[in-house]
């Protein structure tokens, strides 16, 4: 039989077959994808080929094989550096949620995870949440991190879960397509997705006082049929984004404001650091380029993990001021 993956928990898989049942599966022995070296062999969205087994009269699969994935999203791995953790597979379209400060969503963090979709080929639309509880100031933050995206061409959302300010255009958005939901704890994609379908019942939590920082309570990726013709994957939230398996020379092939420009470089391999006559360079001076999507790409170069301190976020206000002087 064949069906996806709709729930991952490490040990045993959700998997909806082709009929439309759900069967709890788990696979057999030793299971890697060829050339991945994954801590989670499969991933909610993967296709797989799974027999039945009947156990005390309970009907549960052994998946045996995995069919090729479309794409996939991933990051290292919290304990293994050297290990991938494949977060979801054969995704349409990726929806990251950013608040400003409620938790607090850094330029570093956001460009990070754009890079990584770029470099596999996944449509990122940024949807900055939570526009009703800002004021003067946190406004300003955010209108202005929307236009440093949408003038590179990133589609960028406003919304609101509690006023739903936002959400049709969302969901029109999410129609036909298996989309995925990322960002940190406590930015609201449970509540988001509540919101759209308010019969999943989503567990939510509020933001810690103390640390202003999201509580988990999504624990597992699970994907989810909506009402209005569309498939959500809600995952956990991100703490940190490492980078995985990028060559220097490629990496600033997924910045697309320094891909357009890298034919004017006067280097064919041009790194855009301390070249001559280099036109990324040239157009960070002329503020034609953020200085916050630069920093970006030299710590992504450099090999810096991306740490969430509160130096690192005052960093990144430093720099979007320093762009927009």
């Amino acid at each position: 039989m064949t069906g996806i993956v709709y729930k991952s928990t490490g040990s045993w898989y959700s998997v909806k077959s082709d009929q439309g049942d759900f069967v709890e599966c788990r696979i057999k022995g030793k299971f890697r994808m060829k050339g991945i070296k994954s801590t989670n062999p499969i991933a909610v969205g993967d296709v797989v080929d799974f027999e039945i087994e009947e156990n005390n009269a309970q009907v549960t699969g052994v998946i045996h094989h995995i069919h090729e994935r479309k794409n996939y999203i991933v990051r290292k791995s919290v304990n293994l550096s050297h290990q991938m953790h494949i977060i979801a597979s054969n995704i349409d379209r990726v929806f990251l949620l950013i608040t400003v400060n409620n938790p607090p969503t850094t330029f570093n963090f956001i460009d990070r995870f754009l890079v990584t979709a770029e470099a596999y080929g996944i449509e990122t639309i940024l949807v900055f949440n939570k526009i009703d509880t800002f004021d003067e100031a946190t406004l300003d933050e955010q209108l202005y991190m929307q236009h440093v995206y949408q003038e590179i061409g990133y589609k960028c959302l406003r919304v609101s879960s509690t006023e739903r300010k936002g959400v049709e255009v969302l969901q029109e958005m999410m129609i036909g397509k298996v989309s995925m939901f990322s960002g940190h704890s406590g930015v609201g994609k449970s509540t988001l997705v509540n919101a759209m379908e308010p019969s999943l019942h989503l567990k939510t939590k509020t933001i810690s006082d103390a640390s202003k920082q999201g509580q988990h309570t999504t624990t597992f990726a699970e994907m989810y049929d909506l009402s209005f013709g569309a498939s959500i994957i809600d995952t956990p939230g991100i703490k940190g984004f490492g980078m995985v398996d990028m060559e220097p020379a490629e990496i600033g092939g997924y910045f697309p404001e320094f891909f357009k420009l890298k034919d004017q470089c006067k280097f064919n391999n041009c790194l855009h650091k301390d070249e001559p006559k280099c036109a990324v360079k040239a157009a960070l001076e002329k503020d034609e380029i953020a200085w916050s999507r630069y920093n970006s790409y030299l710590k992504i170069l450099e090999g810096d993990e991306e740490q969430y301190r509160t130096d690192i976020y005052d960093e990144d206000r430093q720099n979007s001021d320093k762009g927009r002087a």
